[in-house]
This record gives structure tokens, sequence and C-alpha cells, in this order.
């Protein structure tokens, strides 16, 4: 497994710049403080090696420390989002390692979406056609999904005679969809629709093709002008809440909306407020 090849430029306090980073297994751009990346190899429906799962986790890691990324767009190059593991490059060599070596590559994937989860930004997946195996816990990994009529997402694993507790699927899935359509899905690897995707609530709306990726970055581009602390913090709850009961909950959120409150951002929204105008915020 790799590390990431970058060599983002230093900032005081370990922040970083990220908007050079030069990506070697996907394409990768920051523009106005919006981060795309987009896997790009459509000419096998982009799926993911060794080496894209680990500069993934790698970057998202580093995400964290990035002073110039306020969101991401995830997407797909070609006509389709993610169609899982490569067959040749991951599935056939998976064949062939010890139980150790097994683990180890579980433990890496799922390292992918703990870091998606912990980055503070949030992620905006653009999915169109096919979104399958890893691919669709790729989408379940962002904050926000948007899709389009023609999507086809699927946990593939039961399929290959995998179970489908994949990467926490078997923990997002059903907060998502609820607990029987999660189930349906997860034990039988059938596709899901993108109009049933939209209907169960996997996907926040439907997009046209042609603008699914304008309407995802347009997305992004609103979080990232917003109060980037504060959608930090609030990414950050609905994550740690999961494993609350309701009044610890209530006094978690209390702790993280007083901090919010000590911020620039909470301070500008307010004497804009005053002044009738539009609050720029900086995200501090």
């Amino acid at each position: 497994m790799k590390h990431l090849q970058g060599k983002p430029h230093e900032l005081p306090g370990n922040r970083q710049s990220l908007g050079s980073y030069a990506a070697r297994h996907f394409s990768y751009r920051v523009e106005a403080g919006v981060a795309l990346i987009s896997l790009n190899r459509p000419e096998r429906k982009n799926p993911l090696t060794f080496d894209s799962y680990a500069e993934l986790r790698d970057l998202f890691r580093n995400l964290v420390y990035a002073a110039d990324v306020k969101a991401v767009v995830l997407t797909g190059e070609g006509g389709n989002f993610c169609s899982g593991g490569d067959v040749h490059d991951i599935i056939g060599p998976l064949t062939q390692l010890d139980m150790p070596g097994l683990l180890t590559f579980t433990r890496m994937t799922g390292d992918v979406i703990k870091a998606m989860r912990a980055c503070p930004q949030p992620i905006v997946a653009a999915i169109d056609g096919i979104c399958a195996g890893a691919g669709a816990l790729l989408a379940l990994g962002s904050d926000m999904r948007l899709g389009t009529a023609r999507s086809k997402t699927a946990f593939l694993f039961a399929r290959v005679g995998l179970a489908g507790c994949d990467m926490g699927a078997c923990a997002m899935l059903p907060r998502m969809i609820g607990q029987g359509r999660a189930s349906e899905l997860l034990m039988t690897g059938r596709a899901m629709a993108g109009e049933e995707a939209e209907r169960w609530g996997f996907f926040n709306r439907l997009c046209d093709p042609d603008t699914l990726v304008v309407e995802a970055t347009k997305l992004a581009q609103d979080l990232a002008a917003g109060p980037s602390f504060a959608h930090g913090m609030t990414k950050k709850m609905l994550q740690q809440e999961w494993n609350m009961g309701v009044d610890e909950a209530i006094e978690a959120e209390a702790q993280a909306q007083a901090i919010c409150m000590a911020t620039n951002d909470f301070h500008r929204a307010y004497h804009a407020f005053v002044a009738k105008q539009k609050p720029v915020f900086e995200g501090d």
C-alpha cells in the first residue's frame, strides 16, 4: 500500500494547501474552495485498485488539515461512478492472500470510509451509471448524493460469495434507507435504480446526466461559501451521535454550539444581519 504521493505546502499549525496536490490514481483539482475528485478509468467503469484505495484514504486524511478546501465533489468519468474493486487488480490477487493479508486489505478499505467521515469538509457524490460494490460504499460514505435516473447502485458482495457487511455498510445503509430495505439490497445484491434510490432517501435528488457534476459542484460551492468550521462541527456531530442517547447528544450539541458561537464567522453573521448585508464567511 502506498502513502500520499503529493507534497502539499506546509502552513503554520500543520495546516496545508492541497490545491496543487498531484494525484496519481484519479484526477484532482481545487477551484474556489471545492476539491473535485474524479475516478478516471472510464474504459473499465472506474474500478478501484489497491493503489487508488490507499491514495483516496491518504487524501481524505490530509483534508483534515487542508486550509484551501471547504467542500468536496466525488464523481467518476465516462458516464459511470465506480464499478467497485478491479476484478484483475484486486479480486484475483485476494484469492491468493492468507488471512492476515486479507484482514490488512479489508481494514485498509474500511479506512477509506473512516477518513471520509472524519474529514470536516462536506462530501457531495455525483453518481451516474454504475455505482457498485466498493463504489456504492464511496457513495454511502459521502455526506450527500446527487444521482441520475439511469444510475444503478448495487451492493454486490453477496453475488461473489461475500457478506454485505463491508466498509461500514451494515451501520450506514439502514440509517439511510431503513433496516428492511438495507437487508434486501445487502443480501440480494440487486441494483437500485435512480428513481428508487431517490424515493428511498439514498439520493438527495436526481439530476440530468449532462448537468449532474455542475449541480453537484454548485451545491459544494454553496457549502464552501458557508460557515465551514460550523459545517465541520455539524458533520462531526452527525457521526458521533449515532452512538449516543438523547441526553448525551443534547449535551454534546450544547458544547459544539458554544464552540461555534466563539468563532469569527458567528460574529460576522451578526454584524452582517445588523447592517442588512449578506455575511461573508471565512471559516474561522
